[in-house]
């Protein structure tokens, strides 16, 4: 069988054993559990095997293959139909080798004869999640390679990150990455993880701004079937599919006060719940959070939990925005300039001098690398020649033009009376947040989708929070 995108630790695998002879199935529960340290469940026919698996979080299924009724090539044939994707290990006693292949055609992991040792079976279990886990480390590896922009840089700020990174990658501590977007803060968070002494286990990346608000504690803690309306069938959350290794929680400072709550039981307790179950479930992921917001203003305005602050910035690590770091960018250029063209069907080009000029002109400030790498793309599909140059940088690409310099000061407030205290640095910062915020507004002419993706928020419902904790109410609205 295929094997869906999780991670599994032995110690917290779930073994199903599907046989109809019941103390055959539970003595080799039994032993599975004794010898190998996994949990155990006995099904005593087909028909409550696959029962069980559209209603539990099952990692490994040992199957009979002769049974009555449903039996083990019906099995196999179900799971298929219904994208139970779980490694099969099919077992008889007949000794009938060319009903095993048969099995492995349909999709089974591998088959062992029922006399067979305890202990070479569960070294077969041992090896059917190996595999799954191998499977979805190379998914990870893949979809990294993919998504990510390099954490490039020879500039000081950048050397000095580094430098963070080597420090804390081995400290299981949870660390608090912090950064504006598009600054490669999850970035930083791969680089602890494959510099550290997890790098063989998983590495699970969480947007929590980019999760409907009812479904954050199923996407984090996981569900068992009939947790809620639409809960078709049990799924493990980042908790769990994280195992040993990381868990990546972006832009933590959106989740909701309630789910924060849980998420500080988690931490302290070391266990989780799946919603709708009663068994707590152990969980060692090292924690590394990131947000673009002053977590210890949201504090104090009650937006954000203290005691959860205190647990996840034991250790911080702040990135530089591009702009703070301009001699990184021609490296950075160079890298999309050669890395890009290859999914973009084009060959190879480099940027000219006179166009590198433009790019560290530039402020950055909508999105930094990000910014910087749509930027190159765009460069590469309006090229045609042997080069990318001037004539190809976007039109948008202008310095802050007059009417955002215009609307920035418009909202900015007022200066104080001569005999006024000066403002504390926190007001003074949350006047600034706003003025950002109501010069992209009226830039995009009030468009919430449109200004959210023009300041790299992950979505249109985390401007609306922003503009309601800082008051930003359209003029006439």
């Amino acid at each position: 069988m295929t094997t869906e995108g999780r991670r599994i630790h032995p110690s917290g695998a779930m073994v199903l054993i599907v046989d109809d002879v019941p103390p055959l199935a539970e003595q080799y529960a039994y032993d599975i559990r004794r010898l190998g340290g996994f949990r155990t469940r006995a099904a005593h026919g087909g028909a409550e095997g696959l029962e069980i698996l559209g209603r539990e979080v099952v990692d490994c299924v040992i199957l009979d293959l002769e049974m009555p009724g449903l039996d083990g090539f019906d099995v196999l044939r179900a799971m298929e139909h219904r994208s139970i994707d779980v490694p099969v290990i099919v077992y008889t006693g007949t000794g009938s080798f060319d009903r095993c292949v048969e099995a492995v055609r349909l999709g089974a992991f591998s088959f062992i004869d029922k006399a067979e040792p305890m202990e070479r079976v569960v070294q077969e279990v041992r090896l059917a999640l190996r595999q799954t886990d191998l499977r979805q480390r190379l998914g990870e590896l893949e979809r990294g390679a993919a998504e990510s922009s390099p954490l490039i840089g020879e500039s000081a700020a950048m050397i000095e990150v580094g430098a963070a990174i080597d420090r804390l990658a081995d400290i299981p501590s949870a660390v608090l990455v912090l950064g504006e977007s598009g600054t490669g803060k999850e970035l930083v968070a791969r680089e602890l993880h494959r510099r550290s002494r997890r790098q063989g286990e998983a590495f699970v990346a969480v947007n929590c701004g980019g999760i409907a608000e009812g479904l954050v504690d199923s996407d984090l803690f996981g569900h068992d079937r009939g947790a809620f309306t639409g809960a078709l069938k049990a799924r493990r959350g980042a908790f769990e599919r994280a195992t040993s290794g990381t868990l990546f929680l972006d832009e933590i400072g959106e989740l909701p006060g309630g789910v924060q709550a849980r998420l500080l039981r988690v931490l302290e307790g070391g266990e989780i719940i799946r919603l709708g179950a009663e068994e707590p479930i152990t969980v060692g992921a090292r924690i590394v959070a990131a947000t673009h917001r002053d977590l210890d203003a949201a504090a104090e305005a009650g937006d954000f939990r203290e005691d959860l602050l205190h647990r996840i910035n034991i250790h911080v690590i702040r990135v530089p925005p591009l702009r703070d770091r301009p001699r990184d960018i021609p490296l950075l250029a160079a890298h999309f300039a050669s890395t890009l063209p290859a999914r973009l069907g084009r060959s190879p080009r480099p940027v000219t001098e006179a166009a590198l000029a433009e790019l560290r002109a530039r402020s950055w400030e909508r999105n930094n690398v990000r910014e910087l790498r749509n930027t190159i793309e765009r460069m590469i599909i309006a090229s045609d020649g042997p080069a990318l140059d001037l004539p190809h940088l976007p039109q948008d690409l202008a310095r802050p033009g007059p009417r955002a310099a215009a609307s920035a000061a418009s909202s900015a407030p007022p200066p104080p009376p001569a005999d006024a205290p000066a403002p504390s640095y926190q007001e003074q910062k949350r006047a600034a947040e706003r003025a950002i915020i109501v010069a992209a507004l009226e830039a995009n002419e009030w468009v919430i989708s449109r200004t959210a993706r023009s300041l790299g928020l992950s979505d249109h419902s985390s401007l609306i929070r922003i503009m309601n904790r800082l008051g930003v109410r359209r003029p006439g609205k």
